[in-house]
């Protein structure tokens, strides 16, 4: 159960501090924040990609839409700033971060409220849950399929959704981060992968944002009152321009340390983001690794990433 812990040890999710008022009103001081959960929250100016939104099965798009909002406005006070940056037309990628499973439906929301329907990598087992599965289907969910060995597929998959000109959601850390501070853990190479080769293909850097959450790790989902405060952070594109000027001698695929270097670049400005949002500073002994459970310090720039 959510919240539960063993005997004599605290809970994980007791050990982190809610997001404060105060710390909410300092954001506020430097930023605009919005509520995400209303149709254009930055303002009625922004244009919706209406072909995308009826291709995506809009009905129940909007059903399912209606219902995250009122589970948000219920449970938490969501803000978030940045979201004028969300193109109005065209492919990009959204970089998420994954503290909780309640978090990931804000920059889906948000995304879906700025009029545009991106496609979203999630694990196949979500697919198969009671009632949910069935909605994260109809509005857009590809299945990733874990340690199936098919990750070259499904960066195939990714590829031809941006190729196609839609929008695609990744939360490349792959699950829930196991950082016991809750930190943005090691990510996967795909992320890097996918923008490179998309890229390549189409002539043109695609743009690559990441957006990263935090306030929800500290919410109760069997009673999340009173409300805690919910901060997103949709982050200015990320420029990898750089890696791109060769693009065109790459042959079959991106260059291996292309793809390492990207990949590290968007893990450091995930946890650049959170800090800011956290009012914290990120741990000084380095980013935690997920294939040893440990803590680890950054490597030097292009250097190789964790192995799966």
């Amino acid at each position: 159960m959510v919240g539960m812990a063993s005997k004599g040890k605290p809970s994980p999710r007791s050990a982190v501090s809610p997001l404060s008022d105060a710390r909410v009103a300092e954001l506020a001081k430097q930023h605009r924040l919005v509520d995400p959960m209303h149709d254009f929250p930055t303002g009625a100016g922004h244009k919706a990609k209406l072909d995308e939104i009826n291709a995506q099965n809009p009905k129940a798009t909007k059903r399912l839409l209606t219902g995250v909002d009122v589970v948000f406005r219920a449970s938490c006070k969501t803000r978030a700033w940045g979201l004028e940056q969300v193109p109005e037309d065209g492919p990009f990628i959204t970089a998420a971060s994954h503290v909780t499973m309640f978090d990931v439906f804000v920059p889906m929301a948000s995304l879906f409220h700025m009029g545009r329907r991106p496609r979203y990598m999630a694990k196949a087992e979500m697919a198969k849950w009671p009632v949910i599965g069935k909605w994260f289907q109809l509005v857009g969910m590809q299945p990733v399929q874990r340690h199936s060995g098919k990750a070259k597929q499904i960066e195939e998959t990714s590829i031809d959704i941006l190729t196609s000109g839609r929008p695609l959601t990744v939360w490349p850390e792959g699950t829930v981060t196991r950082d016991p501070k809750k930190w943005v853990m090691s990510i996967k190479e795909g992320v890097g992968f996918i923008a490179l080769e998309s890229s390549c293909r189409l002539g043109r850097q695609v743009p690559l944002f990441p957006a990263v959450t935090w306030g929800a790790a500290s919410i109760n989902h069997w009673w999340p009152w009173p409300r805690k405060n919910v901060v997103m952070c949709y982050d200015h594109q990320l420029d990898y321009a750089d890696l791109l000027t060769d693009m065109d001698s790459w042959g079959d695929e991106p260059p291996v340390e292309a793809v390492n270097e990207l990949t590290w670049r968007v893990l450091k400005r995930m946890n650049t983001v959170l800090a800011a949002i956290r009012g914290e500073q990120f741990p000084a002994e380095g980013y935690w690794d997920y294939r040893s459970m440990s803590r680890k310090p950054w490597p030097e720039i292009g250097g190789p990433f964790p192995a799966e």
